[in-house]
């Protein structure tokens, strides 16, 4: 992967502050090429720019050289499909009734859609659509997760190009016949409706795929969304990973092995754009869905508390990346929070659209913020919302709410990880922050969808469960 030309950093922020109102032109010919590459259920802490030791990802690492990192990057949810439905969106998910994740059998029968009919409402436009208004040839490979259902599509919601599955997760290997008779939007899809299984490492065939989209469409203006299912269960790994871990055992073993392959396949996809002469006109951004499960794949969230489904920082709180030559300083970091909400109006900005044509959206464009044309946050408050279960972040405090025991207070400047609960001396800003939650919560629609309570429950056993950061421990 080529490297991008490094500046003393006062000279970059020269520079880049030099040509700001020319942005965001990074080429004379064309707009961007816009990339999003999403893992699934990784670990916070599981990549070596995240500090990781243990697990080997040189060429995401080398992107974020090449780039700039985030240390405090959201999702709006902390489980796959409500947190890819904001993605989409730019708009929190709970503002039109995707709040829980959309997964039949797990919902009380008293939802109002249930099974396939679970998905993403049609009345919402996704990125794809705005950048296809744009000119923009718009892709979307791997796991879509918002709705099996046909008009839920993503060749019907904004997408000219799908290779993936339907579905939230399934097996990294040709599974038997059958599996698919149980779980049919697990298939690989070509387009729509040509299924054929890859015979191939999923992960690995995604990348393939990507790489195979970007030849075929470079003589234009692309977005690309490549939304691995990498780490996410079953965890399953190719025998050569798995020799690189010998020290390793079981869980923490596999989803070792898997997050090596998933890094092998973003070099090779990154690679191509060099090769390709396209990497110098292209945004990138990687991140993760949600925050990793440590109790089902044995992600590690350190040096945050929490995990997947609460509301705790491992649950929300995730690895961030952005690269854009020439525009963007290489070898950043970006301190305050942003959210995925982001990445729509980043995107749109980026491509030369008027962010006022998005219409009513959460998100914000956060290249005024990175490039120090806009003082202050790109966001003061966020907000996350799971049935009763809900928390606000205001500046640095956070409240967390529960249905079955006192809000909790943090100051996140000082404890990320939610060790220092301060309630019982902050009652007026607990008080604050309560109300400022429960104003929000009025203007957002009931969900579409709702979990048995036995599920919701063992959520909350889950959070209770990782309430210490579990650091990991390198032999």
């Amino acid at each position: 992967m080529s490297a991008v030309h490094r500046l003393p950093s006062w000279l970059a922020i020269a520079l880049f502050a030099a040509t700001a109102f020319a942005f965001p032109a990074a080429s004379a010919t064309r707009p961007p090429n816009l990339v999003l590459i999403i893992a699934d259920d990784a670990g916070y802490g599981d990549f070596g720019f995240q500090g990781s030791r243990l697990i080997p990802t040189p060429h995401l690492d080398q992107l974020r050289a090449e780039g700039m990192r985030f240390e405090q990057a959201y999702v709006t949810a902390a489980v796959c499909g409500p947190s890819r439905a904001g993605i989409l969106t730019g708009r929190y998910q709970q503002r039109f009734g995707f709040e829980e994740n959309n997964v039949p059998g797990y919902m009380s029968p008293s939802s109002r859609l249930l099974g396939d009919e679970m998905g993403l409402p049609l009345d919402q436009p996704t990125i794809g659509d705005h950048l296809k208004a744009l000119g923009y040839r718009t892709g979307y490979i791997g796991k879509w997760h918002q709705g099996n259902a046909d008009r839920y599509h993503p060749t019907r919601r904004g997408f000219d190009h799908f290779v993936g599955f339907r579905g939230g997760a399934r097996d990294y290997f040709t599974p038997d016949d059958t599996y698919f008779e149980k779980r049919p939007e697990d298939r690989i899809e070509y387009g729509f409706g040509h299924y054929e299984e890859p015979g191939t490492y999923l992960t690995d065939f995604f990348a393939d795929e990507a790489i195979r989209f970007v030849r075929e469409n470079r003589a234009n203006p692309f977005l690309l969304i490549l939304a691995f299912n990498a780490v996410h269960n079953p965890l399953q790994a190719l025998p050569e990973d798995l020799a690189r871990f010998p020290h390793l055992e079981g869980k923490r073993k596999l989803v070792a092995a898997m997050t090596v392959a998933l890094d092998r396949a973003c070099g090779r996809f990154l690679d191509t754009l060099d090769a390709l002469g396209l990497a110098e006109n292209t945004l990138v951004v990687f991140t993760n869905d949600n925050g990793g499960p440590t109790d089902a794949n044995a992600a590690n969230n350190y040096p945050l508390a929490g995990t997947k489904a609460n509301h705790l920082e491992g649950g929300i709180r995730v690895p961030f990346l952005m690269r854009w030559p020439g525009v963007i300083p290489a070898d950043s970091t970006y301190a305050p929070p942003v959210s995925t909400l982001d990445i729509l109006p980043t995107f749109y900005r980026a491509a030369d659209g008027d962010i006022a044509r998005l219409g009513d959206i959460d998100g914000v464009d956060l290249m005024p913020y990175l490039l120090g044309r806009r003082p202050g946050r790109p966001h003061q408050t966020l907000y996350w919302k799971k049935e009763n279960r809900g928390a606000i972040r205001d500046g640095d405090w956070k409240l967390l709410r529960f249905p079955d025991r006192p809000a909790e207070l943090y100051d996140l400047s000082t404890d990320i990880a939610e060790q220092h609960d301060l309630a019982a001396r902050y009652p007026d800003k607990v008080r604050e922050l309560y109300q400022k939650l429960f104003a929000w919560e009025l203007t957002l629609e009931r969900p579409l969808w709702m979990l048995k309570r036995e599920y919701e429950g063992a959520a909350m056993r889950r959070m209770d469960a990782y309430r210490q950061p579990q650091p990991d421990p390198v032999p």
